[in-house]
């Protein structure tokens, strides 16, 4: 009874989790599907092709880029000149772990070693990127500046390792002769450098476990910054992706335990509440607004940033100066990135059943009332 309690408690944490933490863009919803009659159509195996056509000689592949459009004889030419470019491959924006995934679905459906060359490929790309320490960096094998910190942003390594846990516990559609026994203990190891990792750099104050910064240095593992606006400091979007995830290891040891404790006390104590996020225009136009609006009946809110001295919320412009509010900055970067999401609200039923079977003496307060009134009041995700 125990382990079906535990198997059903797991895939209640990837309804919450895995699939919405990180929304992936509309360019990647064929590479998303999973109805398996699909993949024997002519438009996957079109759609196949171009993605091993972007495919790089690192294994890996390049990001943003719409590979499910109908490409012209002349562009996938093209394309394939950019084949050996060394400084684009990257898990940034679900790139590489994307495009893997598809041409496993593909391999599985129609038994073309084409497919799982390609995907094998994109394996050792993913392990030939892994730090001594656990942790990837953005971009590699050449990466520039800020690309070389252990990076959390835009889901990048949590992405990389769920990948590697259901490759080497043979999830649907890893099975079969995708992937050997060797080769799976290989990612069973970088799946558990990669937590010891992820422990390693959440950020401590007064010895007490909080949340983790969108980077880390490689190194030292303190909190690192990477574009001009994104400064080191507390980040809730990225930390309840990672929070998920090891909410998902089964047999959670003291130091699990601890970090999940500690970044749910984190997430209950610096909610904002009674703001909503007010967008208006169309998107992307001189006409669109962000505002952050006072509404009694609304909550909770994270700011995407918290300072790492006061742990309060920011927003920043291009120039690197922190400011208390949107209307502070300018309208590029006020409507172009998301400055306050509420991510860490998927975690609170999840954290109410994993702590009652795993920890029930250590569990902190959170207020589930929450839940229930986002729930009531059929607040988005932003």
């Amino acid at each position: 009874m125990k382990r079906l309690v535990k198997t059903a408690f797991i895939a209640l944490i990837c309804n919450f989790i895995v699939n919405d933490a990180m929304a992936a863009p509309k360019r990647d919803y064929e590479l998303r599907r999973t109805d398996k009659e699909f993949f024997t159509t002519p438009e996957a195996a079109r759609i196949g092709e171009q993605v091993l056509a972007y495919q790089r000689v690192t294994g890996g592949w390049p990001k943003n880029i719409d590979m499910c459009r109908p490409h012209t004889p002349e562009e996938l030419a093209e394309i394939k000149t950019q084949r050996d470019r060394r400084n684009d491959s990257t898990t940034d924006n679900n790139a590489t772990t994307t495009q893997m995934t598809f041409l496993a679905r593909l391999y599985q459906a129609t038994g073309d070693t084409r497919y799982r060359d390609a995907f094998l490929a994109g394996m050792e790309y993913l392990l030939s990127g892994q730090y001594p320490n656990g942790g990837w960096p953005q971009f590699w094998p050449d990466p520039q500046g800020y690309q070389i910190h252990i990076t959390f942003n835009d889901g990048a390594m949590a992405n990389t390792l769920t990948l590697l846990r259901d490759i080497f516990e043979q999830h649907e559609p890893y099975g079969g002769n995708l992937t050997d026994e060797t080769l799976r203990t290989r990612l069973r190891v970088a799946f558990e450098k990669g937590i010891d990792c992820i422990l390693a750099t959440q950020i401590r104050v007064d010895g007490k476990p909080t949340v983790w910064c969108q980077q880390h240095d490689r190194e030292t593992f303190a909190p690192a910054p990477a574009r001009s606006y994104e400064l080191p400091s507390f980040c809730s979007a990225e930390s309840s992706q990672i929070v998920g995830l090891l909410m998902q290891l089964p047999a959670p040891d003291k130091r699990i335990k601890e970090a999940v404790h500690g970044a749910m006390a984190w997430f209950e104590a610096n909610k904002l509440m009674g703001y909503r996020l007010e967008r208006t225009g169309r998107p992307k136009s001189p006409e669109s607004d962000t505002r952050l609006v006072a509404d009694p009946a609304a909550g909770p809110l994270w700011g995407r940033f918290y300072d790492l001295e006061k742990c309060e919320i920011y927003v920043c412009d291009r120039d690197g100066i922190p400011r208390k509010s949107l209307e502070e900055i300018g309208h590029e970067r006020r409507n172009g990135y998301s400055w306050y999401n509420d991510n860490p609200l998927s975690l609170y039923p999840v954290y109410d059943k994993w702590a009652d079977l795993n920890d029930p003496d250590g569990k902190v307060r959170i207020d589930m009332s929450l839940v229930n009134k986002a729930e009531a009041r059929g607040q988005k995700r932003r």
